[in-house]
This record gives structure tokens, sequence and C-alpha cells, in this order.
């Protein structure tokens, strides 16, 4: 949409500087105006007589020379200082607001710095996972009550595209570092039974079996851990700020947050939707 506004901006743009240096395409469009409207012959005439004289004016100026030019820039400077910041303006609007976008519940007045670190950690030696914690913080009354299905899930990281592991470790690294917080591996691959039961009792996912990319290895739901205990509600402002924090880590390493969808908001889930897809078609072409 931004694109399509930019294209048409930028014609009229060229349209109203071609109207207003060039006396000639004035000429023009009066004339195609006036034939439109069905004036008189005569002044269809007298048009065109301009039009004639605004050429012969604009050849005789490119037959002077390299005066010629510089006076008509010179006497046409406001215009085409005005229309280049009528171009450059909205481009520039664009690109700042751009690089200033502050997702909502936290500050991210260093998720430069961030960004240079995942980048750094991408490109550096291969990270290793940390070590689990212990099984009692996933079996906690809270969870046993309002989430059983992760006491049995999969966290075994051998498990998870390499890939796909390196850029969560990143982030998780730091979440930790950078920010005092601790990621904790929820759930990485799911079996399409597992998903398939999943979905049927409405539990943590509405797809269904081998619909989701956990069972490619190419996601995984992490949480933010807090006086040992994971967090997961989100009108808890350590909490909203920790997960929109791995949500923008996570898009800042190539990969797709579940927090940013729309029919279902998925603050744990990230994962590596093109290869997913890649993964699903030729699953299906296979199958």
């Amino acid at each position: 949409m931004i694109l399509l506004l930019l294209a048409i901006f930028f014609l009229l743009a060229c349209i109203a500087t071609w109207l207003l240096m060039f006396p000639s395409g004035r000429d023009a469009v009066a004339s195609w105006l006036a034939r439109l409207g069905g004036q008189a012959s005569r002044r269809g005439q007298n048009l065109g007589r301009r039009v004639a004289r605004g050429v012969d004016a604009g050849s005789r100026a490119a037959a002077s020379g390299g005066n010629g030019f510089v006076a008509f820039v010179r006497n046409r400077r406001w215009v085409l200082l005005a229309t280049a910041g009528l171009l450059l303006l909205p481009p520039l609007l664009i690109l700042g607001f751009r690089q200033q976008v502050v997702l909502p519940g936290f500050q991210g007045d260093d998720l430069g710095e961030s960004r240079s670190m995942v980048a750094s950690l991408l490109r550096g030696e291969r990270l290793v996972p940390p070590p689990a914690p212990p099984p009692a913080v996933f079996t906690t009354r809270e969870i046993l009550e309002e989430r059983p299905e992760i006491v049995t899930a999969d966290r075994r990281w051998d498990n998870v595209d390499p890939d796909l592991q390196q850029r969560v470790l990143a982030i998780y690294q730091v979440m930790r570092q950078q920010y005092g917080i601790q990621m904790v591996l929820v759930e990485g691959y799911r079996s399409p039974e597992r998903q398939a039961e999943l979905a049927s009792e409405g539990r943590a996912t509405l797809a269904g079996a081998w619909a989701s990319c956990h069972q490619y290895g190419l996601a995984l739901d992490s949480a933010p851990m807090r006086d040992g205990k994971l967090q997961w509600n989100m009108e808890d402002p350590w909490t909203h700020r920790a997960y929109f924090l791995y949500g923008e880590l996570a898009e800042q390493a190539g990969l797709t947050w579940g927090g940013r969808w729309t029919r279902i908001k998925d603050f744990v889930h990230v994962e590596a939707t093109q290869r997913c897809r890649e993964a699903r078609n030729a699953r299906q072409r296979g199958g």
C-alpha cells in the first residue's frame, strides 16, 4: 500500500514539475482541455501558436549552450528546490519512522545494540544450549492447572533444526546479557500425533497434524523465567516487556514471532516460516 501511494505521489509530482517548468507543457494541457470542452477553433489556434512559441523558446535556450542552461536553472531555482523537496520528503519520512519503531510495552532505546549483538553471535562460533532448568519448573501448580500440555512437551534441543537452534540461542544470550532475562525452552519438536491431540482439545494450538512448523523442527516455544517460575501473564509489565523484547529480537534474527499473529497471539512461539513452508510443500509432493 505504501509503495502504491509513493508511486502515485511521484507521478503527480512529475506532472506538477512538468507543468511548472515548461510553458509548452502547460500549453499542451490547456489545448487538450480546450478541445475536450469544445472550444472555438480560434482559441485552439492561439494555443497552438503559444505551444509553437514555447517550443521555439526552448530550442533557443538549448542552442545557447551552458550559459543558457545556467540561466534556465537560476530562473527556476525555487521551483526545482520545491520539487526536490516534494520528491524526497515521503521516502525520508518513511525511513525515519522505520528506524524509530518502538513496540508497545517497553522502551527500545538500545535495540540497535541488540541487533548488532544478534548479528555478531550468528556470525561467530557455534552456540551451545544452556543447561535445562530443574524438572520442577515445568510441574508447578499453575502449569498443572492451566498449561498441563507443557509437562509432556519435548524440550530436547537436538530435535530442533540446527539453524533455528543457533538463532534462538543467540536471542537467549542477548536477552540474558543485555536485559537480564533468562529464557527457557518450553517445547521444540512436536510429533504429528501430539499436534492433532492438542488441536482437538483446543490447547496451545489451532493447527492440525503436519500443519505446524513444530512437526518439522522449525518452530519452538520459549518463556521468560523469574524467581524460578515461568512467566505467562501478559498483564504483568515485566512479562509483557520480556515477550516483546523476545519477539523483536526474533524478527531481527530473521524469524517469525507468534505475537504478531492476528487470529491467535502466540507470544511464546517463533518459527522459520519460509523453510517450514518449503518443508511442508516437499512433504505434500512426496505424499
